[in-house]
């Protein structure tokens, strides 16, 4: 399949978490995944346990499902609404409740139309790792996001937007009877929304200086 001519430093800082951006019109063809997954599988693993799996969800009615559990978790006690109008009934300044309002959009567009998302990506890992010992437990989790990272670019490489959601996991187990899967035997570790994306120029974010996060020998 075509691909974009990204520089690695380039495709490196602009794969974006895209939601306002996806095309919710146009079909993601199967052999593209499976390209951007055939990649993702290359990456390191602890041990080379490879104990990674990748839930394609396609289906309509699986995805109005997946995303009536989204919701569910936004508008729980505590969720993402609650936390928005607390922070609204905070404000001091118009400018402030327009300044929040523009941060929160995006993520509110998703969640009004995540059913309508063409492709819902949701990476698992075998086991529940629980009762594990610290070291054993950063292995656990640190088994899945390279190989997710590495989809996600590859993703972004053919003109796919992405972006990584947790949401959904506050009702996992409700999930995973929507998608078959063994919910005691594997664990769910994301809702990744897989679409085209409107236009293909992404621009690198806003970050805190480098000065601020990057320390040498000591803290």
């Amino acid at each position: 399949m075509p691909t974009f001519n990204l520089s690695t430093d380039v495709l490196l800082s602009t794969t974006r978490a895209v939601r306002k951006r996806l095309d919710l019109t146009r079909a993601v063809e199967p052999e593209v995944i499976r390209e951007c997954f055939s990649l993702a599988v290359q990456a390191p693993t602890p041990g080379s346990m490879q104990n990674w799996h990748f839930l394609i969800v396609s289906d309509p009615a699986q995805r109005a499902a997946l995303a009536a559990i989204y919701r569910k978790s936004i508008h729980a006690p505590g969720g993402q609404e609650e936390i928005f109008e607390r922070m609204i009934a905070a404000a001091t300044s118009e400018q402030e409740i327009a300044d929040l309002t523009r941060m929160f959009a995006p993520a509110r567009h998703l969640n009004e139309h995540l059913h309508e998302v063409p492709l819902h990506v949701i990476p698992c890992l075998e086991g529940r790792g629980e009762k594990l010992s610290g070291a054993a437990l950063a292995g656990y989790w640190g088994g899945i996001w390279p190989a997710t990272w590495s989809f996600m670019l590859a993703a972004r490489s053919r003109g796919l937007g992405t972006v990584l959601t947790t949401l959904h996991l506050d009702f996992e187990q409700e999930a995973a009877e929507v998608l078959g899967i063994p919910y005691e035997q594997v664990r769910q570790v994301a809702l990744i929304p897989v679409a085209y994306t409107l236009g293909s120029a992404f621009k690198p974010a806003a970050r805190k200086p480098l000065e601020d996060v990057l320390h040498w020998d000591r803290w």
